[in-house]
């Protein structure tokens, strides 16, 4: 794995972002405007640095305490909008307003800001002023409902998709957006980034396919939600898994081929009628041999099969290692700055600091 370098560069070097303490998607957008090269300052109260397992996510900052129900600290905050490029924050709607630092507050102190705003519901709507989690924005879109094996209650997807794919990926979308804008029209803007807006976003192929009627509400009978046996996992002889997603004609007769099933006599790979079929027969190949032999069976064709890995498993996969795709910061295997870029390339981050900066001291000329 990989090791830090004390080098500061990347797409983003020069860009200056304030980020107002919190949790989930707005730390994560924060980072990954840091492992682009931004130069991150997280504000937070004092004594409340992070631990356990929220510190990883702190890399590559720079950390100031302030107290946001202190007009002193609120003018000192204040000072660094006015020298920042972005603003992240993730309350709810109209906490940031009534601490005197809401958008009008900081637009007019630095017009060209860009201010970002990361929330489950969004600024305005009947749920604007409600608590949620990944799980509840995700349960009104409909994704939730379509995530889960046929005649089986619907399954969260850990909290990737409505946090962190529909939340801070988008608002970092957003922001980049805004900076890009700025360049022609020299002024700043508000980005509301809302968990179930991006969750949406991100589910467009399902609508698509659902507008065509290629799509059935019923959970499981679908082509991407293992209602095909050739989109699924199988378990092997010794209880572990292997990934199957051999959806194209020729992916699929690489799979067959593997499994040695002859094709002849088969149903149609795509007749709803033949899956449980195809299904019980794949399943008794694949528990015939263990998860590394059939690894080597498939290693180097385009059946679109793979071993389902642990984690820890992943630390060691061969391709994972060869791009460098984990690093190691404080003895904690985490991802590597993505994506990568040719000319103004990440470096390692630095890993989260144990001390705050006096805040008089940032940006100072």
């Amino acid at each position: 794995m990989s090791t830090p370098s004390t080098a500061a560069q990347g797409p983003l070097a020069g860009i200056k972002v304030i980020e107002l303490a919190g949790i989930g998607p707005g730390p994560h957008a924060a980072l990954l405007l840091a492992d682009l090269g931004a130069d991150v300052v997280r504000v937070q109260r004092a004594g409340q640095l992070p631990g356990g397992f929220s510190r990883p996510q702190l890399r590559g900052r720079t950390i100031v305490e302030a107290d946001l129900k202190d007009p002193a600290d609120i003018a000192k905050v204040l000072r660094l909008i006015e020298r920042a490029d972005v603003l992240i924050e993730g309350f709810r709607p109209g906490v940031t307003e009534r601490m005197g630092l809401g958008p009008d507050d900081a637009l007019a102190r630095n017009p060209r800001l860009v201010y970002g705003r990361m929330t489950g519901w969004g600024q305005e709507g009947p749920l604007a002023d409600r608590a949620g989690h990944d799980i509840n924005y995700i349960s009104r879109t409909g994704v939730l409902h379509a995530i889960g094996r046929k005649g089986e209650r619907p399954v969260p997807p850990l909290n990737m998709v409505g946090d962190f794919g529909g939340g801070s990926m988008f608002l970092v979308f957003g922001i980049l957006a805004a900076l890009i804008e700025r360049q022609s029209s020299g002024e700043g803007q508000v980005v509301d980034a809302a968990m179930v807006d991006g969750a949406l976003a991100l589910s467009h192929m399902i609508w698509g396919m659902r507008g065509y009627g290629a799509w059935s509400e019923e959970r499981g009978v679908n082509l991407l939600d293992t209602g095909m046996a050739f989109y699924d996992t199988y378990e092997t002889a010794d209880g572990k898994y292997m990934a199957v997603g051999a959806i194209e004609p020729q992916f699929y007769a690489q799979l067959l081929a593997g499994l040695e099933i002859d094709p002849e006599g088969l149903p149609y790979q795509l007749d709803p009628a033949g899956q449980d079929t195809l299904r019980k027969l794949f399943t008794e190949r694949f528990r015939a041999k263990t998860r590394e032999e059939w690894t080597q069976i498939f290693a180097g064709t385009d059946a679109c099969v793979s071993p389902v890995l642990t984690f820890t498993e992943a630390t060691h996969d061969e391709h994972i290692v060869a791009r460098g795709s984990l690093i190691e910061l404080e003895d904690i295997t985490q991802h590597a700055p993505a994506p990568r870029f040719s000319r103004t390339p990440n470096e390692i981050p630095a890993a989260p600091p144990t001390t705050a900066t006096p805040i008089e001291s940032v940006w100072a000329d």
